[in-house]
């Protein structure tokens, strides 16, 4: 490889872009201010230079003196080369001294013990297990009752399997989300044994000479020892601040955090490119010694977690509110009134069923077992969800704004077209006319073939260079890259056309990256074989948009090679075969030079200087030729959209790519639908978009019956748009192209859509010019294959660059989110209400508690949290992709129609029928209605004529009928709630597409608990639980049957009259 070869860059240069401070580093930005603090007064205060000897960690950057050499300085000490770099012998001994790597903080153990203890409905059962210990003893007097013990026990080890519970799963949960972790690869580019190679970070040794280009994590800290004219570093998660730093080879501070000749760990290089020596790795690094300080990781609730968590604290004021004033009522009222009704242990084990029956219990534990379960399946499609919170918006989406390449098309570019002014040639045609020895070739392919090879900003993997070229691993853009395969791939022998030979003639003296703003990049190449190099044969080669470089050309290249005036008549003709390959869906590249012969360049001048120079000569460039580059749509893009937008999110096209182009790949991938394409004129005449103007914010939103609408936007457009147009833009059109957008107009669109219509917005990118809009999203999506730096700003990262990921994902978030729903929607009919009404009828009504304490605790946790984990391994409903998006800032996990359901509907037939059990067995037992119901402290020995112990047999298997009521009403309650609209006839958990094989064992698992409840000696001694007559078990089935047929009726009419009063308070 040549020596021009070896010193191209890689990577493309950026405008400035403005960068919201990441809100997860406040930790980080405190530590690294302190630290420059720290460090600042160190160096102007020497008498404390005896605390450099000190481990602290503002000591030991203290003596970080790098940035005070010079670069041949940097070389020497690390004893490495910019040419070589290390070589082997020494990569291994460095290698000893550890990888690359920054320990994580040290975990807080101790406060994670606290939160499984104490969490969640938890702190209940602690206050619950207290007072019942109290009850025990002193409260118990001298004969303390062995049932109010046993229940303690029974509270102390519901806390410890729950405490273990949580620890399991955020354990499992943590090593899952791990694992998916590893898989995105994090990668350096190195010089070492003198060849480019790419390796992994964590095998970085200090002196490894380390090339960055735009878009790169910056791997380890690096001494800057040469930089573009414009690189830029994004030092944002250290810093706090967005502004953009540039890097310097000279010193600009003292102080080693402040100068800008060092690349630090975790910072970004958004612009420009680079190359630096590695100086400390690891835990020796600046990140590495924050993170020690830091010390900590913050827990952060999602959004569902902190919906639960407001939920438990409404259930557990209320239930704290009940259990005193049950209390209350009992010291006040019943104790003077009905003495000997019950004892104060008694009033406190009755009341404690206020505790336990308003604690869904397992509510706390689906919300740790989704995170597992949703991991799992992400896991399963290479997605990296950074937390939960992804997953639970990813349900909202009403908006996905998606880039174009490497997102909607494969990403892998190749070149298919090549036109000259008066003549246009396919590759394969090329191929086979001009590449024998004995065929003759127009001349104008050796100017293009300079403009295509050495214009370009991809190189070869050193590693990879003995392949044939279409098997090369290459790294740059995807445009530079599929030039860079057809310009080696390319071999006229008539013309000398050969890439070793032009390479090894030409020098490049200057280079502009590729920049999103302007559209091009330039070149400037001479002669290597010049008698004085500053006079020798000198180019301009700049390829980029037809629409940009056509401005700055005067002239065009015809097939022999001579330059013609262009005229309007010959712009037309170019246009022409541009317009027909971007409607084919082909990106068009304009390839131009101009000859730098006689424009005098001292050597040794400054980069910037350089660079004005440049600009002031980018004019009279002479229009080579036009390549045409196919990227096509991946294959399973257009099914993914279609799905998408049946789920009701709108999809829009945001691209830097020609207007014609993108609309063409928007047609094929079916995000444009309609014939009809309007433009902006014709958006601002039409009436239907005008309705718009006046509404407010929220309403700003396409109705249902409106149908769709197209339209397409380009950068040009974008900057002329006010107000009033973008509530037009937003309200009124479902299918949209945004064409030749900048970094910033992609920005505005994410922000424009975000404050209108409560959209929850999504953005899809993969470069760094996506960077700011995929922050500025409610979820930003980052492809695998992206830059660095759109994988940091992202929620989301697609590691297979699949578009149907996100399908999953929106399908998981509605998902998590229907599930949790129907949660608490089984546990509160029977679990709170119908547990509450026994305590309410025991202190208000006079009559036995018709629910032990001990039943009740073991119904909330046992088989009401057998059968709720159920629940959560449901897979979708048939129509949770049809349904519209939740609106994420007014849809609660609970709202009136939810109550409505709860306690006016499966409530009122649950406690009731349970109830009316209670009163059928003592009716058996020669007690009516009035002798159960306001007898108080007439409950006693004598009482109709029964002993005190047949009284209290009725009444523990009274209770024992109770339980198991409500336990097998639940078969129906569950069913009830696995299907919103759908009649289970549709959609059973034993076959079908819903098949939950968890739903009958959970069954199975909640009566084996009863069985064992009423008939384990042990507890029948300490519980007083008891065998029930056979009727008792079976009438509860009936129970079971017509709460779920009832409900199969609600659900048909909801069906059947969509509008009715009934739908409407459908939950």
């Amino acid at each position: 490889m040549s020596e021009f070869s070896e010193s191209q860059k890689d990577g493309v240069s950026f405008p400035t872009l403005s960068r919201a401070p990441r809100p997860t580093g406040h930790e980080v930005q405190i530590q690294y201010r302190t630290l420059s603090l720290h460090v600042e007064s160190l160096v102007e205060d020497k008498q404390k230079a005896v605390r450099a000897q000190t481990t602290d960690p503002a000591s030991a950057i203290r003596r970080i003196d790098v940035h005070r050499l010079s670069v041949d300085d940097v070389y020497t000490r690390f004893s490495t080369s910019p040419v070589v770099g290390l070589e082997s012998g020494a990569i291994e001994r460095r290698s000893k001294e550890g990888k690359n790597i920054i320990s994580s903080p040290p975990t807080q153990y101790w406060k994670k013990a606290l939160n499984y203890v104490f969490g969640g409905f938890n702190f209940l059962m602690w206050i619950a297990f207290i007072v019942t210990v109290l009850s025990y003893e002193p409260l118990g007097a001298s004969n303390p009752a062995a049932f109010n013990l046993g229940v303690a026990v029974l509270l102390l080890l519901v806390i410890v399997i729950s405490a273990t519970f949580y620890a399991l799963v955020d354990w499992h949960a943590s090593r899952i989300m791990n694992s998916i972790k590893t898989l995105i690869a994090e990668d350096a580019s190195v010089i070492r044994d003198g060849k480019h190679q790419t390796v992994a970070a964590k095998d970085l040794v200090v002196g490894d000479v380390v090339t960055l280009a735009m878009g790169d994590r910056v791997p380890a800290d690096l001494r800057l020892v040469q930089v573009s004219s414009d690189v830029r570093f994004d030092r944002s998660l250290l810093t706090g601040e967005s502004d953009m730093i540039p890097g310097t080879l000279d010193i600009t501070s003292e102080n080693a955090l402040e100068t800008r000749n060092l690349a630090l760990t975790s910072t970004f290089v958004v612009q420009g490119s680079c190359t630096g020596v590695v100086f400390a790795i690891g835990d020796k690094s600046v990140m590495g010694r924050i993170v020690a300080m830091s010390g900590k990781t913050k827990l952060e609730l999602t959004t569902v977690q902190r919906e639960i968590w407001y939920f438990t604290k409404i259930v557990s004021t209320l239930a704290l509110t009940l259990f005193c004033v049950a209390l209350i009522v009992w010291a006040a009222w019943l104790r003077k009134t009905y003495p000997g009704y019950a004892t104060a242990s008694q009033a406190i084990i009755n009341s404690i069923g206020c505790l336990t029956a308003f604690v869904p219990q397992g509510l706390p534990v689906c919300v740790a077992l989704s995170l597992t379960i949703i991991a799992k399946r992400m896991a399963k499609r290479n997605v990296l969800v950074k937390n939960l919170a992804t997953i639970e918006t990813l349900g909202c989406m009403s908006v996905l704004c998606s880039d174009k390449t490497g997102t909607l098309t494969v990403g892998k570019m190749s070149v298919q077209n090549v036109a000259f002014f008066d003549s246009e040639h396919g590759l394969q045609d090329i191929k086979e006319r001009f590449s024998s020895n004995d065929a003759s070739a127009p001349e104008a392919f050796k100017a293009l073939h300079q403009v295509a090879r050495l214009c370009n900003g991809a190189k070869f993997d050193a590693a990879t260079e003995h392949l044939p070229v279409e098997e090369r691993q290459a790294k740059g853009d995807a445009t530079d890259t599929a030039v860079l395969r057809f310009a080696e791939g390319l071999s006229i022998p008539s013309l000398d056309v050969d890439s070793a030979t032009l390479l090894g003639s030409y020098e490049k003296f200057f280079e502009i990256p590729f920049n999103s703003k302007n559209k091009w990049m330039l070149t400037a190449v001479r002669r290597r074989d010049g008698p004085e190099k500053h006079n020798a044969e000198s180019w301009m080669l700049v390829k980029g948009g037809p629409d940009v470089l056509f401005r700055k050309c005067t002239h065009v290249m015809k097939t022999d090679g001579t330059a013609t005036l262009l005229t309007p008549a010959a712009l037309s003709t170019i246009h022409a075969s541009q317009e027909r390959w971007s409607s084919e869906g082909q990106r068009v590249l304009a390839l131009c030079r101009r000859s730098l012969d006689g424009l005098d360049v001292a050597p040794g001048m400054p980069a910037n200087d350089l660079e004005e120079l440049m600009h002031s000569q980018m004019y009279g460039l002479t229009l080579v030729g036009l390549v045409g580059i196919r990227d096509p749509p991946r294959p399973d893009v257009a099914d993914a959209i279609k799905i998408i937008r049946r789920a009701g999110v709108r999809v829009f096209m945001v691209t830097g790519d020609f207007k014609l182009t993108a609309l063409a790949i928007a047609r094929q991938v079916g995000i444009v639908t309609q014939q009809k394409v309007d433009s902006l004129k014709e958006m601002r005449a039409s009436e239907s978009a005008r309705r718009f103007l006046s509404l407010r914010a929220p309403l700003i939103k396409p109705a249902e019956e409106d149908g769709d609408r197209a339209l397409v936007l380009t950068g040009d457009d974008i900057e002329t748009l006010e107000d009033a147009d973008w509530n037009m833009i937003v309200g009124n059109y479902t299918e949209i192209v945004f064409a030749r957008t900048t970094p910033e107009q992609k920005l505005k669109i994410v922000e424009q859509t975000k404050a209108r219509g409560d959209n929850t917005v999504a953005v899809t990118g993969d470069g760094v010019n996506d960077a700011p809009a995929l922050k500025a999203s409610d979820i930003g999506v980052a492809m695998g294959s992206g830059s660095d730096v759109a994988k940091e700003a992202a929620a989301m990262i697609l590691l297979n660059n699949d578009l149907t990921s996100i399908v999953v994902a929106i399908e998981m978030g509605r998902l998590v989110f229907d599930n949790l729903k129907k949660v608490i929607l089984y546990l509160m009919p029977a679990g709170s209400y119908s547990e509450f009404i026994p305590v309410f009828a025991n202190v208000f009504l006079g009559m036995q508690l018709t629910l032990s304490s001990y039943l009740q605790v073991c119904f909330s946790i046992t088989n009401d949290v057998v059968m709720s984990i159920s629940l959560m391994y449901e897979k979708p409903e048939a129509d949770l992709m049809l349904r519209k998006p939740r609106n994420a800032r007014t849809d609660r996990l609970t709202n009136w129609q939810f109550f409505v359901q709860v306690y006016l509907f499966i409530g009122l037939m649950m406690w009731p029928s349970a109830m009316s059990m209670w009163f059928l067995y003592m009716k058996q037992q020669g007690l009516g209605f009035y002798d159960v119901i306001l007898v108080y402290n007439k409950w006693s020995d004598g009482f109709k004529g029964f002993t005190i112990d047949q009284l209290t047999g009725f009444v523990n298997v009274g209770q024992c009928i109770y339980y198991v009521t409500l336990v097998f009403m639940q078969y129906g309650g569950l069913l009830a709630v696995r299907n919103r609209r759908v009649s289970i006839l549709q959609s059973n958990p034993l076959w079908g597409h819903r098949r939950n094989l968890v739903v009958p064992v959970g069954m199975v698992a909640t009566a084996l608990i009863a069985v064992v409840n009423l008939n384990g000696p042990g507890l029948q001694k300490v519980f007083d639980t008891t065998p029930i007559p056979g009727m008792f078990w079976g009438i509860p089935f009936g129970f079971a049957v017509a709460i779920l047929t009832i409900d199969e009726l609600r659900k048909l009419l909801v069906r059947t009259y969509p509008n009715s009063i009934v739908a409407k308070m459908a939950w």
